[in-house]
């Protein structure tokens, strides 16, 4: 089984890919930039507003679902500046509290759009 999700409560695919795609028991939710879906702009300039911004569109992805952060197993951080991790862990950390998913976060050349940070997620969904 295959289903593409989509909602408006997330930024909309700017390519050729899906907001997330649920595969059987899983969902993997697609690189989310920090952008506001209500604006079509970035949430702020500062790494924290950006990562909060990013979990959000992934928070609101998974809930199109019936899905919460609880379900989120995996995230990759993608970080313009290595430097920026410690902030962006301080929000990361507001978005999953117990029972943690596995994480990796690298520093890359560039993050579309110019954004400081881009993350991406996959779910279990029972």
């Amino acid at each position: 089984m295959k289903k593409v999700l989509a909602t408006t409560n997330a930024p909309a695919a700017i390519g050729p890919y899906s907001q997330a795609i649920r595969a059987d028991k899983f969902v993997f939710v697609s690189g989310q930039l920090p952008i506001d879906p209500a604006t079509g702009e970035f949430a702020g300039d500062d790494i924290a507003s950006q990562t909060r911004q990013s979990l959000t569109n992934i928070k609101n992805i998974l809930a199109c679902e019936g899905l919460t952060m609880d379900n989120v197993v995996k995230t990759t951080v993608l970080l313009k500046n290595i430097a920026d991790f410690g902030p962006m862990n301080e929000v990361y950390a507001t978005f999953f509290e117990t029972d943690c998913p596995a994480r990796a976060a690298y520093e890359v050349a560039a993050v579309p759009k110019g954004a400081l940070v881009e993350i991406e997620a996959i779910a279990f969904a029972e």
